[in-house]
């Protein structure tokens, strides 16, 4: 009776349903009028170009080949069979303010159901797709975040996130695979060196907190990298195999005190890295593919509610031992909700349906994923 009487009072706008709920409402009949192909899609975060039929994954790959500048009809035909989540842009996608600006907001218009997210690597120092563009964006360019430490002045660090959160939000911009939240203590490193805040993870955790809210400030999600540490390897995941050897209470107390700072402060994303930690998982499988460190570690432990992305999975730490669809389908096993450029996106996203018909993989599991995507858009970018 109760139920009924609540139904009418609704139906006559006597109710005030609360915002939380009404966005969980609407949330759920989202996925309810999703097929499994839209929901296996919103998982994906790929490189625009994976849309065009004259690139093939090798070329994806080679930033000496000019990049996709514009959606184009062949895109949008290949989106309606495979309708990614979102899109990572990189410096051969981009060519002008105004092109970036009409760029963002047609591939924004792909999904006229849910909105695809547009993500780049804006960290400052030399990974700045935009700042470091030979095109003049007359944008502010930052040091490497290393020196931006040094200064001891967490109102840079501030600085940093709220000046590029708000050049990224003119030019359509989504999410930022940034801070980097590694603690530099292996002076060996070959990846993470000064794009990190330093070895000190106390000094770390403050300047990465400060960027996360300079960039939330501005309207920009940021994105903690990478999980659980790259900074104690001495090898590089884009070439190979990486591990640390650290134990799960060493990686805490040093590696996650700026991922804990960087969740406090609200991160929305945090990428994984495709490090191997054998003393915490017991084998040799990166922390993308480790259900032990993704869900019991950072969920469970951590309490972590956001999204978990993983590094590019075209990385040579993954296509040496994995196939695409292979690489996919252990990621969202270890509780990951967006994988990130498979080397194939067209076998991954095919892989990952497949294992979800033939019972490999609940859709329950995909449904989990994707209502902690479509929050997260509905909170930044209005579903």
């Amino acid at each position: 009776m109760w139920k009924q009487i609540t139904a009418a009072l609704l139906s006559a706008g006597l109710m005030i349903v609360p915002a939380a709920h009404a966005e969980e409402d609407v949330i759920t009949r989202k996925i309810a009028g999703m097929t499994l192909r839209q929901k296996v899609g919103q998982l994906f975060v790929i490189r625009p170009d994976a849309l065009e039929g004259r690139f093939g994954p090798a070329e994806l790959e080679d930033n000496s080949i000019t990049g996709t500048t514009r959606v184009s009809d062949d895109m949008r035909s290949r989106y309606v069979r495979y309708p990614a989540g979102g899109f990572a842009l990189f410096r051969k996608n981009i060519l002008s303010p105004s092109q970036l600006q009409s760029f963002t907001q047609n591939l924004h218009g792909l999904n006229d159901g849910v909105t695809p997210l547009i993500a780049i690597d804006e960290e400052g120092g030399r990974v700045a797709r935009i700042a470091n563009h030979p095109t003049s964006f007359g944008v502010q360019k930052f040091p490497p975040m290393g020196q931006i430490a040094a200064a001891g002045d967490a109102q840079q660090a501030y600085q940093v996130g709220s000046t590029i959160g708000a050049y990224l939000k003119s030019f359509g911009i989504d999410v930022d695979f940034a801070p980097v939240a590694d603690v530099n203590t292996n002076p060996r490193n070959p990846v993470i060196g000064d794009r990190a805040f330093g070895s000190d993870p106390a000094l770390a955790a403050q300047m990465v907190a400060q960027v996360v809210t300079g960039l939330r400030d501005s309207g920009i999600a940021g994105c903690l990298k990478h999980f659980p540490g790259h900074g104690d390897t001495a090898t590089d995941t884009h070439t190979g195999y990486a591990e640390t050897q650290k134990t799960w209470e060493e990686i805490r107390d040093c590696e996650m005190i700026p991922f804990r700072a960087g969740i406090d402060a609200g991160a929305d994303l945090i990428m994984t890295a495709h490090i191997a930690a054998p003393q915490v998982t017991g084998g040799s499988q990166p922390a993308t593919m480790a259900y032990s460190l993704l869900t019991e570690k950072l969920r469970q432990e951590m309490g972590y509610q956001g999204l978990i992305i993983t590094d590019a999975l075209s990385m040579g730490a993954i296509t040496q031992k994995y196939t695409s669809s292979q690489a996919c389908i252990l990621c969202i096993q270890a509780g990951v909700d967006l994988l990130l450029m498979p080397y194939d996106y067209y076998e991954a996203f095919d892989g990952v349906v497949s294992a979800v018909e033939n019972g490999q993989i609940p859709e329950s599991r995909i449904d989990e994923s994707l209502r902690r995507i479509l929050q997260f858009k509905q909170e930044h970018m209005g579903l």
